[in-house]
């Protein structure tokens, strides 16, 4: 079940209160306390809300309220208490006496905001924008590649929506200078050296040159023939 109502709204004034009903509420709060704020308006004889009166007396009503703009003293204290609190006005407004949570969330939001970013400073942060920048991008970068990698980095896509398994690729480079024969010499190789003449036939002839100094030969390896200059 629901909490009840606090009062019966059918028969509640609403808009702004009235000079006469900000005179019987502080004489009643003055002499009996505050008390229960459900109760507190048929006792005191107004036909408002439990709740409008209670934000009525704290937040205009009540003596110890500091009225005025506030100092450059509670503005670096709203800073850094922001910074280790966050958006918690209550908590805050504990520790500027006399200022509420609503004044004090409004003037951050009007002022306070402004004046950090016009020092560069990310309000959200209060780290300097750029820093800031950079974080999101890292965070944003962070997750992308995070939701690849648990995807498989594209092999599960449109394309693919079975998200079969991409084919391992071998990415192993390996680099070394080219094979060489070791030298060796023409008669450990056991070939035959003969010219081109004597290769046809017309050995001994005119024109053989097995006999002469000359650099070009034909060798006979395997069974054919090998040119070699």
């Amino acid at each position: 079940m629901g909490r009840s109502p606090c009062c019966e709204r059918e028969h509640t004034n609403k808009g702004a209160w009235t000079r006469e009903e900000d005179m019987r509420l502080v004489a009643y709060i003055q002499a009996h306390g505050e008390g229960c704020w459900r109760s507190l308006p048929k006792s005191a004889g107004l036909l408002r809300c439990g709740k409008s009166c209670r934000l009525r007396w704290i937040n205009y009503l009540r003596p110890d309220l500091k009225r005025g703009n506030f100092t450059e003293e509670e503005d670096e204290l709203i800073i850094k208490l922001h910074s280790l609190l966050g958006n918690r006005w209550s908590l805050i407004a504990g520790r500027l006496p006399g200022r509420t949570d609503n004044e004090i969330k409004n003037y951050w939001n009007t002022h306070v905001r402004k004046k950090l970013l016009s020092r560069g400073i990310d309000p959200s942060t209060h780290r300097p924008i750029n820093e800031s920048a950079i974080d999101n991008m890292t965070t944003s970068l962070g997750a992308v590649l995070k939701e690849e990698i648990a995807s498989g980095f594209g092999c599960k896509n449109q394309k693919n929506p079975n998200g079969e398994k991409c084919r391992d690729l071998n990415l192993e480079l390996r680099i070394c200078p080219p094979y060489q024969h070791p030298p060796q010499s023409m008669k450990s190789i056991g070939r035959k050296i003969m010219c081109f003449y004597c290769s046809l036939g017309l050995k001994n002839s005119k024109d053989c040159s097995c006999s002469n100094d000359s650099d070009d030969f034909l060798v006979t390896k395997n069974g054919a023939l090998d040119y070699t200059r």
